[in-house]
This record gives C-alpha cells, structure tokens and sequence, in this order.
C-alpha cells in the first residue's frame, strides 16, 4: 500500500538540480534548485544531499525518488552511465542513503516523466502507454500493465535509438540512421541550417534570422518562424512530424499500447507537429483497418513531470 505522506522528487540536469517535496495526489507543495556542478560526481551528491535535506526538514521518514539520464542496473542501485555526469558504474543509492538516511529510489528521467503522466496526467487510467519526450533527442518510457517497464538490464525504452533509416545521418551514439536524428530539435536545427548554407531563396526569412550564419541556427528558431507563417520551416516542421509518425507506427506495432503520450521542448508548434505525426502514424501503422489505433495524446504536466513521477515512484518503492 502506498503512503500517503509526501516524498521528494529530484531531478538532475547538465546545468540545474530541481528538488520538490510532493503530496501523495502529485502535487508540489515547495521546490528548490541549485547549479549542478560540472563533472564533480561527490559535489553533485552532495549538492543533492543537501536540497533533499531542507526540504525534508521535519519529514525525517521522507524517501527520495532520484532522476537523471542515463541508464540505472536493474535493481536501481547503480547508475551505469550518464550523458551530463560522471557517474559511471556508481553505487549511488547506497552513497546517498548514507549520506540521508532516508530511503532513497534511482530512476531514468524518462521513466519518472512517464510514470507521472501515467498516474497524474494525461495517461490516468491507461495501463498500457509510451511516453515520449522531445528535446535535443528522444526520451522514452513504457508502462505495461501499471508498472515502468525496465527490460532485462533495466535500460529498456531508448526510442530515440531505433535505427530508422540504414546508412544515414551520424548518431552521437555511433550508429547512423537514428530515430532522433530526423525528428528531435536537433534535427529540426541542423536541416534548417542546411537551408541557410545552401543560400536556398525559399529560407530568405530564416537566412535574416540568423543573419546568414547557419552556426546559430536551432530547432527553437525554425520552430519560431514556422509559427509566423514561414513557408519554409513549415515544410521542416512537417517533414518531421511525418518522421516521428513513422516511428511511433513502429513502436505501437511492437508494443500495442493504448496510447502514446507526447512531452518534451516542442514549443509552440506542438499543435501542428502532433497533427502531422499521428496523421503519418495512422496512414504507416501495421494491420491498419483491422485494429484498434493508440490514441496521441500530448503531456499534461510540463517539466515538473520528472519531479512529480521521481517522487511518486520513491514513495511506491520505500523500503
């Protein structure tokens, strides 16, 4: 059964550590942050140490839910690897626990924003769901059968990974052809900045935009202009509304969920992609006609979604 007392939530970025304390219903009743320190793995668990600590002030049974990227061991003791850390094959719930003395829970990013959606948001009441987030990549987690699907190793939902295209643009993963290299903000940015290099007359407006200089052009600003009404980045936005169609066919062919929830830094084109994608998605999906179609839907709770499932997670698992 779980506790109706509040847990902390904590979620760590490349730049920024978000701590909150949330209420058994998801709600975040007080949240703190500080700068997370670059490439110092005892100085980001002491930092935090000692958000959890303030926050937990009064609370001294509290768990600590704890999200990062990167990938955890199956039983959420160890991170084995982070993009924006140094943890490598680090005890780190043992070394925080120590340090606390409060249970604490590890968990991939994505699987906190998942399973928050899934209990608070956009996907209540559906026990089988996909979350995707957005963002200079693609996140992914899934929920089968009310509970965080991990695979074998525990690092299952990498999407963004699924080779989509053989032989084709270079992954920072080392292969070609990813998923997240033709439907991810970066991928929005380079092929604008393809425009702008080529001296397209048809991106004249991104060209004044970025005064010429594809160097600074990104997924934001093609996104921005797309929205203005440039024709352009509207063919850009499209084109990659059709790729992520694609790929979520691919996925809800393997998994069946009930449906797909959609988060991540999409902006203000959000309305105009999703449509794209799912129309994509409904004209590539396997036995279309004979089956049921996963409904899209987009995220309800934002960038606290990883705080809110972190917690909620650490609260469910406390020893």
């Amino acid at each position: 059964m779980q506790s109706s007392e509040p847990s902390i939530g904590v979620d760590i970025g490349g730049t920024k550590i978000l701590a909150a304390l949330v209420d058994a219903d998801g709600m975040i009743t007080r949240q703190l942050h500080r700068p997370t320190p670059a490439r110092d793995v005892p100085a980001t668990e002491r930092a935090i140490a000692e958000l959890v600590q303030e926050l937990g002030d009064g609370e001294p049974s509290c768990p600590v839910g704890v999200g990062a990227a990167g990938w955890m061991n199956r039983d959420s003791s160890r991170v084995l690897f982070s993009p924006h850390l140094s943890w490598r094959d680090e005890p780190v719930r043992d070394r925080l626990e120590s340090q606390l003395g409060r249970p604490v829970t590890l968990v991939n990013d994505a699987d906190a924003a998942g399973w928050a959606e899934y209990r608070f948001g956009a996907a209540r009441g559906v026990n089988d769901m996909v979350c995707l987030t957005l963002g200079t990549g693609i996140g992914g987690s899934i929920i089968l059968g009310g509970e965080v699907y991990r695979g074998s190793s525990g690092i299952a939902g990498e999407f963004g990974h699924q080779t989509i295209v053989p032989g084709g643009h270079r992954c920072a993963c080392g292969n070609r052809g990813c998923w997240e290299q033709y439907a991810s903000g970066n991928a929005l940015g380079r092929d604008g900045a393809e425009l702008v290099r080529s001296k397209s007359p048809v991106a004249h407006s991104l060209r004044e935009a970025c005064n010429d200089d594809p160097s600074t052009v990104t997924g934001a600003l093609v996104t921005e202009l797309a929205v203005q009404g440039d024709a352009a980045c509207r063919d850009l936005i499209e084109e990659m509304g059709q790729w992520l169609g694609l790929g979520i066919s691919n996925l809800v062919s393997v998994l069946d969920p009930g449906m797909v929830v959609i988060g991540g830094g999409l902006g203000s084109a959000k309305t105009e992609l999703l449509a794209v994608a799912e129309a994509h998605y409904r004209r590539t999906l396997s036995g279309r006609g004979y089956r049921p179609f996963a409904q899209i839907c987009r995220a309800q709770l934002g960038p606290s979604a990883g705080l809110i499932g972190a917690a909620d997670l650490a609260r469910r698992q406390a020893r």
